[in-house]
């Protein structure tokens, strides 16, 4: 089937786009801060629920879409990608419940842990009627840490629990968020309304009691993860086949060959480093990468200072690649063409993406929580990251479907994706930036490099660890200590960020690949694509049909394509 959008008239919804309409709303009744994601009216002051009532709720909510869906008729190409990849969507979710993953979720980086903090990123602050909405949630966030450690309690009983690496982890990130200079008590200080107007008392003494609630939740979170968890904690980080296979169809919307892929990515490593080695000569003639990224770290022309100039020079660096794309490269619609850089609120590690309110009221922005003690910033490094995480990267891709609501229902435009789509169309992105002339400069290309070269590191990790895979070196299997080392050899990044991407890598097991493998099966698409149209293949043809698709599955991606 295909899922084209050659005409721009408003498409009439279906009952298969009612079915998706009305599980957003379900999803929103049962997770308030989906609402918050995603820009739409809802309960602003709640959360779900975390317990395991609330996750059974969920599933048989999950079930009763899969009947509707599956007794539902199509009545267009458009119908057939929503029904395919809603009901892939929903049979992984039932999936995943019945093996338990739910009892452990709890890693460094994508967890209720962050995830309870993280929504007040995204909470609209310019209003007193906004920071009422902080107000509530901060009131109803011990309610929220109290189900979710009923779950994780519910995983010891059950004997499934996280690794004991990530639980000593995240009780350092949530005992950060439970100190008196954290996180709650920074941000409701500085509370205050667009226009200067102040807010009125009883709401700033809510907002004070609110801070130390949630402050006092997270320690209680941290006083259960290190007195309970910890000490029943699985001293295994590997999570085995059999759930690593589970969760790589989850992040990537496809079923791969792990065996296969590990080969590969070792082969696709050696490559970039071959690369990398190529473009060193080319900075300094028989340099080696090391002596390169010495003498590149040590050009003052391409240093920043500070997490101000940081930001200052991503934005930059964003408006002009809208500018310049815009209208040559890519159809890019005018809402598309806002992009916030931020500077995170937290200091966890980690460079991220929030796609735009459905009515892009709120932007769509790229976040940088920098760690602690992280002060200087290298250009060559982050010019690619720029592109990853802006246009023609996530935000163009991400914002198209945003924009695209005369065709797409909300779930298509807002909810639906996957990593390997989404992470392998940014990567994606970096390699055709270079192809059109934007990373020209050897510094910056080197950087390219530096971050493919990374993501395909972090395929062979990832895989070794979790399936026990011999080292690439022969000398045994992966381990901790191997995995950081091998990581220090093959990424140029500050200790504290290797710290942090292993500690994911561990913790979250099928993401990090989703990338690399992602961005294989999108460069496989095209050349198909290409092959299929012969003479009259025009690729910026092929990236609005596929963009128009929005967020699926790669195996839906794919046969969207090449129907």
């Amino acid at each position: 089937m295909t899922d084209d959008a050659m005409s721009p008239e408003v498409r009439t919804p279906s009952p298969i786009d009612a079915i998706a309409e009305q599980w957003v709303t379900t999803l929103a009744d049962l997770d308030p801060t989906v609402a918050t994601w995603i820009g739409i009216p809802g309960r602003l002051g709640e959360y779900g629920d975390l317990s395991p009532a609330g996750h059974d709720r969920m599933i048989a909510a999950v079930k009763v879409v899969i009947a509707r869906l599956e007794a539902a008729d199509t009545v267009d190409d458009v119908d057939w990608v929503t029904k395919t990849d809603l009901l892939a969507n929903l049979r992984l979710t039932v999936e995943s419940g019945e093996a338990g993953l739910w009892l452990r979720e709890l890693n460094v980086i994508a967890s209720p842990a962050q995830e309870l903090r993280d929504v007040f990123d995204l909470m609209p602050t310019a209003t007193a009627e906004d920071w009422t909405h902080i107000s509530q949630r901060l009131a109803n966030l011990p309610a929220a840490v109290d189900g979710y450690i009923a779950t994780l309690r519910l995983g010891i009983d059950r004997h499934t629990t996280p690794a004991k690496r990530q639980v000593r982890e995240v009780a350092t990130q949530t005992a950060k968020h439970a100190a008196a200079d954290g996180f709650f008590f920074g941000f409701t200080a500085a509370a205050a309304t667009e226009d200067g107007a102040p807010l009125p008392e009883s709401l700033v003494a809510d907002l004070a009691r609110g801070a130390a609630r949630s402050a006092a939740a997270y320690a209680t979170l941290t006083s259960f993860l290190t007195d309970e968890l910890l000490p029943v904690a699985t001293e295994k980080d590997a999570i085995g086949r059999e759930l690593y296979a589970l969760q790589s169809r989850q992040f990537l919307g496809a079923t791969i060959d792990l065996d296969e892929t590990y080969e590969w990515g070792i082969q696709e490593l050696e490559r970039m480093t071959r690369e990398q080695e190529s473009i060193a000569n080319e900075i300094s003639p028989g340099a080696t990468v090391a002596e390169a990224i010495a003498i590149l770290d040590a050009d003052p022309a391409r240093t920043l200072h500070g997490t101000a100039a940081l930001q200052e020079w991503m934005q930059k660096l964003s408006d002009t690649a809208v500018a310049q794309l815009a209208d040559t490269q890519f159809d890019i619609p005018e809402p598309v063409r806002r992009l916030e850089c931020m500077i995170a609120p937290t200091q966890e590690g980690g460079i991220y993406y929030t796609s735009p309110s459905d009515d892009f009221t709120r932007p769509g922005r790229m976040w940088w929580s920098v760690p602690v003690g992280v002060t200087e910033f290298t250009t060559w490094r982050e010019t690619t990251t720029v592109y990853h995480e802006g246009v023609p990267g996530h935000h163009l891709q991400l914002g198209q479907a945003v924009y695209n609501r005369a065709k797409l229902n909300t779930w298509r435009r807002q909810l639906a994706g996957t990593s390997g789509h989404a992470e392998g169309w940014a990567l994606y992105a970096e390699r055709l930036m270079q192809q059109l002339g934007y990373l020209d400069d050897p510094g910056d290309r080197l950087g390219m490099l530096d971050g493919q070269r990374m993501r395909a590191a972090r395929v062979v990790l990832d895989i070794g660890v979790h399936l026990g895979k011999p080292r690439p070196d022969g000398t045994g299997i992966w381990d901790y200590d191997y995995a950081f080392e091998f990581m220090k050899a093959n990424v140029n990044m500050n200790e504290p960020f290797i710290r942090f991407e292993v500690n994911r890598y561990f913790g979250w097991p099928g993401q990090a690949p989703a990338y690399k493998v992602g961005q294989r099966i999108w460069e496989t698409l095209r050349d198909d694509y290409a092959a299929a149209q012969g003479e009259d293949f025009d690729i910026r043809e092929f990236h609005r049909r596929a963009l128009d698709i929005g967020g699926v599955g790669l195996d839906t991606l794919r046969a969207a394509l090449t129907a």
